[in-house]
């Protein structure tokens, strides 16, 4: 029924139009892929006598050119596109461009927070629009970033997915929302999963920049830097108010998720607001048939009138419990009063539903006969932001653009756990307040030097708290917090980066960064009795950058890039209390410096006739000072009593060093209009350096993966049957901690545990049934494989049908 009203509604909207344009004069280009509108096309005849120009509806008026009139419609980013005025006519008053194979004037935000040629940056960079996301449907940004084939992606469970760049994680990678860091004061070195806070569905570009990015964005940007710029209000082109919005519904056979969407953007000349929301159901996670049978899920714990029971699942495949749900909303407003002046204002938030902790719901007890945790979930993650941006364009005394921004943060999130017939359930819950006040400017009245520089301030404060409740006669008490409540974390920053086009050919870039941190906690010693009573961090850091992209030819680019990155102790490193792992608790340590990276890479790119793209870089970076997880001597003993039992002591400290190295390579080829092939592969090596001199692997070096697609588009559908691809990590190969979790890895032949490797076969498709209606069909992991992406606890799909269908009004 409501396909059949949205047809319609298409049909009135046709016939509209057709009305007002009366002998059909407006032409509407678009994308050929996505079907969105191009706006700035030129269209010009043989001589260039008559020139019209697509607005920002994509649409242009042809009633200068004759109909058998030969045109050209040209724009930066598509192929030259020749027709006359009658073939366009005939085909619906539409024009369809195609992209170009290479875009090296491609312009990117992350690397100065202004616009930048990708071309003159030496830094890797990659970025993924709209076009691309739509296509890969994923169900949260982590598959997103996995999806590019180009970003490994752990899963402890379903609600997750922790990023690894480069060798590292976690709160060593930066990520960030429309240019606000979603950092805070709490982000672990363990597997960190907010990057599900953003909404895929709202994104309209992704841009991953590898290695340190510690200049523009200070600490915690080591291993790289995340930026998910969210779509933004449209205005109008004219007196009329401008309307249109999508919606659209996902279904997932593997976790049986239902997803909605819609969003909605009202537009005039000055003012414009844009509305979204979305909603996602998952199920319990189905794997595949073929496979280690210790990945299956043979028994559960099951409670029936508060009686803890081990109970054989009747499905093994299924992953009990997994499933959850996720409501995210988006509200901005943007006024231009005119062009020089953007006021942006956003509002953003984000909340799951309990969720469970795969990995630790399958940890057996010591004897192996039955599994240690009754309950282990996260209760509901939530994310709120008030953002507001104001720009300035214009001819300032020691300025040509000027951003302020000012943004808070609110983050929730809390840790519920009981042992297997334990009466006893442990809670503890966080939230920390942020507010982030940034001042950036560019500069480029310096001939072919281009300036950009600018300051930061940055405010968390964590407040924490514990309970136990004694589920069989419902008394609570308080137990020990996480971290010490009413903790505190500031910075205050102030960088300079420079753009110097020596030559047409040769780009130089760099930068300094100067970096001051404040930590200020205060313990409380109710539960514990701390060696210590406060702990009063004020440590600082200075970074740089500098490298050069160079054209030797037209079609070969070369890049050099040398970089350092920092990152300062946090309230996680600095006053955490937790059970890292069966038999060891992590306690505090006041005594701590940041962690500081040194990293070298080269790039080359080459481009055969625009048919044929080559690209591969190498990198090499060494940490010192690297905070780490080691044994500790609390009030001179190594063990102390830790929720009921006798634990090994640690604590984060500045214990180690480390040094990680790569390479990347990529292909695109071009064979025709309507076929191209393109593949990734990244080798990773990491290693951690003890005082001592010994050495072991690094827990977040990745298994070298890869994939290979096959595309196949025309004007309405597109197809792509890829391959994915992770090598295998052997016993000796495993981080000492991995080597621990025999419940999530495979067994080799001498019974240790290991990571296999594994490959899935998969396809996609995308089909316009309109230039507004679209659906589409993919068959991911075909040969139903059972597998684990390494280092994850939770067991990846098996064979999943996704349909999706989308509309645009």
């Amino acid at each position: 029924m409501m396909f059949l009203i949205h047809m319609y509604k298409y049909l009135f909207i046709a016939l509209f139009l057709c009305c007002c344009f009366g002998n059909a004069q407006e032409i509407i280009v678009l994308d050929a892929d996505s079907g969105e509108e191009i706006s700035n096309v030129a269209v010009y005849n043989k001589d260039k006598s008559k020139i019209a120009l697509s607005n920002f509806d994509g649409v242009f008026n042809a009633s200068v050119f004759t109909s058998k009139e030969r045109i050209t419609l040209k724009h930066i980013g598509y192929q030259e596109f020749k027709t006359t005025k009658l073939q366009l006519q005939r085909q619906g008053n539409s024009a369809y461009l195609i992209m170009k194979a290479q875009q090296l004037d491609e312009v990117v935000m992350s690397v100065s927070k202004w616009e930048q040629q990708k071309r003159d940056i030496p830094n890797r960079i990659i970025s993924l629009d709209a076009r691309s996301i739509a296509f890969s449907a994923p169900q949260t940004a982590a598959d997103l970033l996995q999806n590019s084939g180009k970003v490994f992606v752990q899963k402890s469970q379903m609600g997750g997915g922790s990023p690894m760049i480069r060798g590292f994680a976690t709160n060593r990678l930066l990520l960030s929302v429309d240019g606000v860091r979603m950092n805070n004061a709490i982000f672990r070195g363990g597997n960190v999963q907010n990057v599900i806070s953003v909404d895929p569905f709202t994104i309209k570009n992704t841009e991953v920049i590898f290695g340190p990015g510690s200049v523009i964005y200070g600490s915690d940007a080591i291993g790289g830097v995340m930026n998910f710029y969210t779509k933004k209000p449209m205005l109008s082109q004219n007196d009329s108010l401008l309307v249109h919005g999508n919606a659209n519904y996902r279904f997932a056979s593997a976790n049986m998720e239902n997803t909605v969407h819609a969003d909605i953007n009202l537009g005039k000349k000055t003012w414009s607001s844009l509305t979204s929301m979305s909603y996602n159901n998952f199920q319990d996670l189905r794997m595949g048939s073929h496979g280690p049978d210790s990945y299956l899920r043979n028994t559960y714990v099951k409670t029936v009138n508060g009686i803890d029971e081990l109970v054989e699942n009747d499905s093994p495949k299924k992953q009990v419990p997994t499933g959850y749900d996720q409501i995210n909303f988006m509200q901005k407003f943007l006024f231009k009063p005119n062009a020089k002046w953007d006021l942006n204002l956003g509002a953003y938030y984000t909340e799951t539903s309990n969720y469970s902790r795969y990995d630790r719901l399958i940890r057996p007890t010591s004897d192996g006969l039955g599994l240690r945790s009754a309950e282990w979930y996260y209760g509901p993650q939530k994310w709120f932001m008030g953002n507001a941006q104001v720009q300035k364009k214009g001819n300032g005394k020691v300025y040509d653009g000027l951003k302020l921004g000012l943004a808070y943060q609110h983050f929730e999130e809390s840790r519920i756990n009981r042992d297997f017939q334990d009466a006893i359930r442990n809670t503890t819950k966080e939230k920390v307040d942020a507010v982030n006040f940034n001042i950036d400017l560019e500069n480029k009245k310096i001939g072919d030097f281009r300036l950009y520089y600018g300051t930061e301030y940055i405010y968390n404060k964590v407040r924490s708290n514990g309970f136990d409740l004694n589920i069989s006669t419902d008394e609570k008490t308080d137990a020990a917090s996480r971290y010490p409540d009413g903790s505190t974390w500031q910075s205050l920053a102030g960088y300079v980066n420079g753009e110097y086009k020596a030559k047409p050919n040769f780009t130089i870039m760099s930068g300094l960064r100067y970096s001051h941190v404040w930590v200020d906690v205060v313990f409380d010693d109710t539960f514990f009795e701390f060696p210590f009573e406060t702990a009063d961090l004020s440590t600082g850091a200075l970074t740089g950058s500098i490298g050069f992209s160079w054209f030797p030819r037209a079609n070969l680019q070369l890049t050099l890039n040398g970089s350092t990155g920092f990152r300062a102790p946090n309230i996680d490193d600095v006053g955490k209390i937790f059970d890292s792992e069966p038999g060891s608790v992590v306690v505090p340590n006041p005594d701590l410096e940041p962690e500081y990276a040194y990293n070298a890479e080269i790039g080359i790119q080459r481009n055969i006739n625009d048919k044929i793209i080559l690209k591969g870089a190498a990198y090499y970076t060494y940490l010192v000072d690297a905070l780490v997880r080691r044994d500790f001597s609390y009030n001179g003993v190594s063990e102390i009593e830790y929720g009921g039992e006798l634990s090994n002591v640690q604590a984060i400290q500045n214990a180690a060093k480390a040094y990680v190295y790569g390479f990347e390579f990529g292909l695109e080829a071009y064979l025709t209009e309507q076929w191209s092939l393109s593949s990734n592969i990244t080798f990773t090596e990491g290693v951690e350096e003890e005082d001592d001199g010994s050495e072991t692997p690094a827990r977040h070096a990745a298994p070298t993966f890869g994939d290979f697609h096959i595309v196949w588009k025309n004007q309405r559908l597109r197809t792509d049957l890829f391959l994915n691809y992770n090598g295998e990590i052997a016993y000796d190969d495993l981080a000492v901690s991995e080597q621990s979790k025999e419940y999530i890895y495979a067994t080799d032949e001498n019974g240790n545990p290991f990571a296999p490797s594994w490959y899935t076969l998969n396809f996609r498709s995308q089909y316009d049934v309109t230039n507004r209606f679209k659906v589409t069909a993919s068959l991911e992991n075909l040969t139903d494989q059972r597998y684990r992406t390494y280092s994850s606890g939770i067991v990846a799909p098996g064979l999943n049908i996704i349909l999706g269908v989308g509309y645009h009004f």
